[in-house]
């Protein structure tokens, strides 16, 4: 049985090696949230980050159990490798373990769908590189 969160999911994920991040940002708070993370499935709806707690540069969430607080927030990050920065919107937060956090991200509306689509496609995978 499917849970919740993957029966309202519109495109289904491609896991992917995980693509480094940086500078994950709040528009909403104007904050930095994170120096870095990976991205480690991508749809063309979004796609998920993971996020170590070492990472996370307000104080408040190093101790959190939880990133709900964040839910519905504005962000923006940068792919190095593909020097391309995204926006969108924080959709869910799951803590993995003790160190680790997931979060979902859904594309900004105003991304086009085809946009959507090439940028699933051109994002690196492990089988790009053998």
């Amino acid at each position: 049985m499917a849970d919740k969160n993957s029966e309202r999911r519109i495109a289904p994920r491609e896991e992917l090696d995980p693509i480094q991040i940086r500078a994950f940002t709040s528009l909403d708070h104007m904050t930095l949230l994170s120096r870095k993370g990976a991205i480690v499935e991508a749809s063309t709806t979004g796609f998920l980050l993971q996020i170590e707690r070492k990472e996370l540069v307000p104080k408040q969430f190093q101790k959190e159990l939880s990133l709900d607080a964040l839910l519905g927030d504005k962000v923006m990050l940068m792919i190095d490798a593909m020097n391309l920065e995204i926006g969108g919107k924080i959709a869910r937060t799951k803590r993995i373990t003790k160190d680790l956090f997931e979060v979902a991200i859904d594309y900004s509306e105003d991304a086009p769908e085809y946009w959507r689509e090439i940028l699933v496609d051109m994002l690196p995978r492990g089988r790009d590189y053998e």
